[in-house]
């Protein structure tokens, strides 16, 4: 299980079975971190040696080497091999429904709370990747494992680290290569396009999704073309190259589907993202129609996506910067400040900072 799945399973058995005690998400990560606690809730600590049928004592205890596995360097090496040969397409597709998981919790509240079970997750795969010999098993958990770490990479350039997002991006390419996989290779790579962006390398950004966008044109799903040429958009924007933005937007505009898809690798792309996408190229421009497509997305955003909207209201603000309404523009930067605040997005309060010093 996600820590989210078992937290919620234990409060459902606590819940059947008239157990007082509770067990959040954020408490049990710190319990299987090993990170102090203080002194556990005798409530909890029942509840636990209930829901495992082994004393609370043991549970907490570290780990135990049996003396044959001491013995025998080969056991570990066995094991792996063994669990290789056990993933199967199901195991697979469990895997990504974790990972879908993760990524939902990841726009809800912020990569804080989630960065370091998708690290673990990570750690999984790679091991049943680098174990998995079947054809076909190995190529389909490396494509996971590059959709792991572009997440992995997204967090960390959310949380202000462009250092550790990039490795996480080779880290995505490399999968993607053993995956034998056009799409994956072009969208991790167009990933990677976004640290360039925010270290102002904008024309390498361009020259990197422009590749990518060669790459998918002639395999890759109708959504993924979507995404990058958008992701170009974006990049062509914020090279301030107007004409080249708003043809790239207008190419992605003919391929956006109409919702939602379970196309792999996965993106975040339907018409309401698709119109905030577009949004924010037009109110880097200072563009009039920047403030009435921002506003309409705005209005049809699902509220599941925090770390969305906080960069949407920021470039409200933006918008609204550039037409002199400083009411507005408060307003919106005020919300995106809190909500950057809740979920920990270092990377939109530096875009307030930076962007929205006239508002201040």
């Amino acid at each position: 299980m996600t820590f989210e799945e078992f937290a919620q399973h234990a409060e459902a058995f606590a819940r059947d079975h008239d157990e007082p005690g509770t067990l959040s998400l954020r408490h049990l990560q710190r319990l299987v971190s090993g990170r102090a606690l203080g002194t556990l809730r005798p409530a909890t600590a029942r509840l636990l040696e209930r829901l495992f049928d082994e004393p609370i004592a043991a549970l907490l205890a570290p780990p135990e080497t049996t003396a044959s596995e001491d013995e025998d360097p080969t056991a570990e090496l066995r094991q792996l091999l063994a669990a290789g040969r056990r993933v199967d397409r199901s195991t697979v597709t469990l895997l990504h429904q974790q990972l879908d998981a993760i990524r939902r919790l990841d726009r809800q509240l912020g990569a804080f709370v989630v960065r370091d079970e998708l690290k673990a997750k990570v750690r999984q795969v790679e091991r049943l990747t680098s174990h998995s010999l079947a054809p076909g098993t190995r190529e389909s958990l490396a494509a996971l494992l590059s959709e792991m770490h572009t997440l992995a990479g997204w967090q960390a350039l959310d949380l202000g680290d462009l250092s550790d997002a990039w490795q996480h991006y080779e880290h995505s390419r490399s999968a993607a290569a053993q995956s034998d996989s056009i799409p994956h290779k072009a969208h991790a790579a167009a990933e990677q396009a976004f640290v360039l962006i925010d270290a102002g390398a904008t024309g390498e950004a361009i020259d990197l999704l422009d590749d990518a966008r060669r790459r998918a044109e002639a395999t890759s799903p109708r959504v993924l073309r979507a995404w990058l040429a958008a992701a170009h958009g974006e990049a062509l924007a914020a090279h301030t190259d107007r004409t080249a933005s708003l043809h790239a937007f207008d190419q992605a505009a003919r391929l956006v589907p109409s919702g939602t898809t379970d196309e792999r690798p996965y993106v975040a792309l339907d018409p309401v993202h698709f119109a905030r996408w577009r949004g924010h190229a037009l109110a880097r421009f200072g563009h009039p129609d920047a403030i009435a497509v921002l506003t309409d997305a705005l209005a049809r955003l699902d509220s599941s996506f925090v770390r969305a909207e906080t960069a949407l209201r920021v470039d409200l603000a933006t918008a609204f910067t550039a037409t002199s309404d400083r009411d507005e523009a408060r307003t919106h930067a005020d919300h995106a400040a809190r909500l950057a605040a809740q979920v920990g997005s270092v990377r939109q309060r530096r875009r307030l900072t930076t962007i929205l010093v006239a508002v201040f």
